[in-house]
């Protein structure tokens, strides 16, 4: 059976707590498999997923949810060489990121 991970929406239910995504332009470091990022990514204007790991990020857009696929892109990159001007984002998540 596969690992259930915030099966409550404990950590969805934060992070829309913590900040106002609505309509905003979001950097999400680190973004795996793309897991968090169908969380949040629904009330955003755009958000945009990096991770090093290749493997990582195919899954990540493979399983995209068709819903969100004009309003989410990914890329390969680490937080220390972005491949964007840093004034394109409202704010950057990094869960599981440090």
């Amino acid at each position: 059976m596969p690992m259930q991970r915030d099966p409550e929406a404990i950590e969805t239910a934060y992070l829309h707590k913590m900040a106002d995504l609505e309509d905003v332009r979001v950097l999400e470091a680190g973004c795996g498999d793309g897991r968090l990022t169908w969380r949040y990514a629904g009330t955003t204007r755009h958000a945009i997923g990096i991770d090093s790991n290749r493997e990582h990020l195919a899954v990540a857009r493979r399983s995209c949810p068709p819903a969100l696929g004009a309003r989410v892109a990914f890329a390969q990159a680490t937080a220390l060489a972005l491949p964007f001007r840093a004034e394109l984002f409202y704010g950057a998540i990094l869960a599981w990121s440090l």
